[in-house]
């Protein structure tokens, strides 16, 4: 009776097995998000190149600026646009981040433009060195330092 019982055990686990790998088999293989993001920005904008991922970051090089890069699922976001560049960024440095923003969040350039805009404007004498604000649902934190302007934007894990 026993080993009627074991074979029933041993044939019911060998069932589940196949049946696992079967269904693990039949699910279409994904290329990662992050970089799909990466090729479409680099055939979208001029001049913008991937460089190369590390962890979840991809780094992206362009003129206009001295840092880009695009990191994917951090802890409270989803994906993050980061651009640094001069202290008084240059207007190719607005339309690269506002074109990045839109293509990456999929929001128009405008509303991009008028948020990356607002932020990096922001800081000074009154408001400090350090602006985060919320623009169309979207996050946007903007830092500078004695030589360079940096923003980084971001959208919730939960929008």
């Amino acid at each position: 009776m026993t080993r009627t019982l074991v074979l029933r055990l041993r044939g019911a686990a060998l069932a589940a097995v196949l049946g696992l790998f079967s269904a693990l088999a039949a699910l279409p293989a994904h290329a990662d998000q992050c970089d799909d993001i990466a090729k479409q920005l680099a055939s979208q904008i001029d001049g913008l190149k991937v460089n190369f991922k590390a962890a979840n970051v991809v780094y992206l090089t362009h003129p206009a600026t001295r840092e880009l890069s695009l990191g994917c699922r951090g802890r409270s976001y989803s994906i993050e646009l980061y651009a640094k560049g001069d202290r008084k960024p240059k207007p190719e440095f607005y339309q690269l981040v506002s074109s990045a923003a839109a293509i990456i969040f999929t929001v128009p350039k405008d509303d991009t433009t008028t948020g990356a805009t607002r932020c990096l404007k922001r800081m000074g004498l009154l408001r400090g060195d350090k602006v985060s604000m919320r623009f169309r649902r979207l996050n946007m934190d903007c830092t500078r330092t004695k030589t360079e302007a940096s923003i980084a934007i971001t959208r919730g894990k939960d929008e």
